[in-house]
């Protein structure tokens, strides 16, 4: 069963999450710049039938490029223990399992903002996002007592 958040518990973590994201943001453009290098390697090989480059820097952006993903796969594996989830990296959207009148949603929370002010279904991801307001405090559970 996935960790389930209260509205406190989940904006307490927003400081670690925000730390990570921003780490993994960052490792991602390492990996996308020295994947684009490696592949141009590759291509300027296969169209000039094996032209000469220069194999120590091929080598070393493909251990950039390796490291970084074996890296960004370590900051997505420590966000997925604190039991939130990445839904797109690029524009930095978390979700948060929690309990809203019995039914599983996402607290929603995007790199920037100051703290959880949305939710929506699980089916409905960010386009559905509506305001945390009164009726969902009220109606919120988190997680169920064990």
């Amino acid at each position: 069963m996935p960790k389930r958040f209260t509205l406190a518990e989940a904006e307490r973590l927003i400081p670690s999450v925000d730390r990570l994201l921003r780490q993994a943001i960052k490792l991602k453009t390492a990996y996308s710049g020295a994947e684009r290098r490696f592949e141009s390697y590759q291509k300027r090989i296969l169209l000039m039938g094996g032209v000469v480059v220069d194999r120590s820097q091929v080598r070393e952006d493909r251990e950039r490029r390796d490291e970084a993903a074996a890296a960004l796969r370590t900051v997505f594996e420590e966000v997925q223990q604190l039991g939130c989830l990445i839904k797109d990296l690029d524009t930095g959207l978390v979700d948060f399992p929690t309990l809203f009148q019995g039914r599983e949603v996402y607290l929603c929370w995007k790199l920037g903002e100051p703290a959880i002010a949305f939710w929506h279904s699980v089916d409905e991801g960010f386009a559905g996002r509506k305001a945390i307001d009164l009726d969902f405090r009220q109606h919120h559970q988190g997680d169920p007592p064990q």
